[in-house]
């Protein structure tokens, strides 16, 4: 995937809330104004990929602990130059899970977020600009913690209504719960 294709697949998806429509136009500009925007060392911000990976048999999401930013997210990570945010996404899960069995869903967006990192060390506060996949494991469930990580959990909707997440991840559980319910990428009722 190149700036190109990931322009056009920006284009394509649909935002599910205001906070989804301001992400969406936020990476456009960001996509349109930095030839550099999947290298980390752009420090205005980056691009990210994440997987929202899923259990089907279950009904289970796998979360992790973020050790740096001590919240509870979606897997994923820096694209390091790497223009197939899907490939990156894909790549990331598997590192930070253990699990080698994971796929896409669907290689269309799944959610989008702009998110501010703190500066940390000689890195300056900068933004990520995310793009997730809905992904599934296609094997086993067992995850290993990586070093990036305080815990992993796998949990459920109900779980994860209780937990202390921000909205974006509460977006994305209501968008699986929906897939989950009518087998398709749908989006959810707007929040405007």
């Amino acid at each position: 995937m190149h700036r190109d294709d990931l322009l056009q697949k920006l284009e394509r998806y649909r935002p599910t809330d205001t906070a989804e429509i301001e992400h969406r136009q936020q990476i456009i500009d960001f996509v349109r104004e930095y030839p550099d925007c999947f290298e980390r060392s752009l420090l205005v911000g980056h691009m990210t990929g994440a997987a929202w990976l899923i259990d089907e048999r279950r009904g289970r999401a796998l979360l992790t602990h973020h050790r740096k930013l001590d919240k509870w997210l979606q897997l994923g990570g820096h694209c390091d130059g790497d223009s197939d945010i899907l490939r990156v996404a894909l790549k990331e899960a598997q590192e930070e899970s253990g699990i080698d069995a994971i796929e896409a869903v669907s290689a269309e967006i799944f959610d989008l977020d702009v998110h501010p990192i703190p500066a940390r060390g000689e890195v300056p506060g900068h933004l990520h600009y995310d793009i997730r996949f809905l992904c599934r494991i296609t094997g086993d469930a067992e995850y290993v913690v990586s070093d990036e990580s305080h815990d992993l959990a796998w949990v459920t909707p109900k779980e994860i209504a209780a937990m202390p997440v921000g909205r974006s991840i509460a977006r994305m559980c209501e968008k699986w719960v929906a897939w989950m319910e009518t087998g398709r990428l749908a989006t959810v009722s707007p929040s405007m």
